[in-house]
């Protein structure tokens, strides 16, 4: 099972690696200068482990480009950019947008969901794990402090909070049994996008190794930072949480979601 939350940070970024790059390439052109300008010549060249250490960064720093922008145009993740902005263009689907918000910790991002006009948030409890900060991003309503309530991380969920009052939030269904071949929609913030609508079709239970607790294939592409997307049917209820990949031999690789009725569970005895 492949969780999909980024990957927390390095100990030194590449924007930090790009700056060494440059200064270090700087100053070798303003010593050089300075050495015509005086007439002196270089007596010798660099040692060659300075030499072979500059060339390591820079295939470092070329083939990091590379895998970025590879990872960005793709042909899958083209695609489901050309869907989203298909989807984008439908009543429904901009109203379900605006409940769909990021939620970013001081290591990543994920996705989240209102569900209540004063602030409640659904997401996956990996995204906010050992989170020292959590910022709750509404497309139209602006930035959010928010604040863990509960979080379970059996069932890989987490409720929030924000301080807000009128906010958009979806409906829940009260319970959900997988239709083979269900079409359903979900909106999340994949790879290094936001509020993408994507499209696909259920498929059926499964219990993954060291679950106790059914949850559903789904037949759609579900990247890195889908995590906590909510999965909305066809009369516009939410009917899971999106929260993992997963290859299998029968279907190949797979979305995997939490059905509605664990998070139903969850909230009524919060009542």
């Amino acid at each position: 099972m492949e969780n999909n939350h980024d990957d927390k940070q390095d100990s030194i970024s590449e924007e930090e690696l790009i700056e060494l790059v440059l200064e270090a390439q700087k100053e070798a052109l303003e010593k050089a200068r300075q050495e015509r300008l005086s007439g002196v010549q270089p007596v010798k060249k660099k040692p060659r482990f300075v030499r072979i250490f500059a060339w390591v960064m820079a295939l470092m720093l070329m083939f990091s480009t590379f895998a970025l922008i590879f990872e960005i145009y793709s042909i899958p993740a083209i695609e489901f950019l050309k869907t989203s902005a298909s989807l984008s263009t439908k009543e429904d689907i901009q109203n379900y947008k605006q409940s769909v918000v990021e939620v970013k910790t001081n290591s990543g991002k994920g996705t989240g969901f209102s569900i209540s006009e004063d602030g409640y948030i659904v997401t996956n409890e990996h995204v906010i794990d050992d989170a020292l900060t959590i910022t709750i991003t509404f497309p139209d309503d602006g930035l959010y402090k928010g604040e863990i309530i509960e979080s379970y991380p059996e069932i890989d969920l987490a409720i929030l909070k924000v301080e807000g009052k009128n906010l958009p939030h979806l409906s829940l269904a009260d319970t959900y049994e997988p239709i083979k071949d269900e079409a359903i929609y979900f909106i999340g913030n994949p790879l290094y996008f936001t509020g993408i609508a994507n499209k696909g079709k259920v498929i059926d239970y499964t219990l993954l190794e060291n679950w106790n607790e059914e949850v559903i294939m789904l037949d759609a592409p579900v990247y890195h930072g889908n995590s906590g997307s909510p999965v909305i049917n066809n009369e516009g209820n939410v009917i899971g949480i999106i929260f993992a990949t997963t290859k299998t031999k029968q279907y190949g690789r797979v979305g995997l979601f939490i059905p509605v009725d664990l998070l139903q569970q969850h909230l009524n005895l919060l009542k």
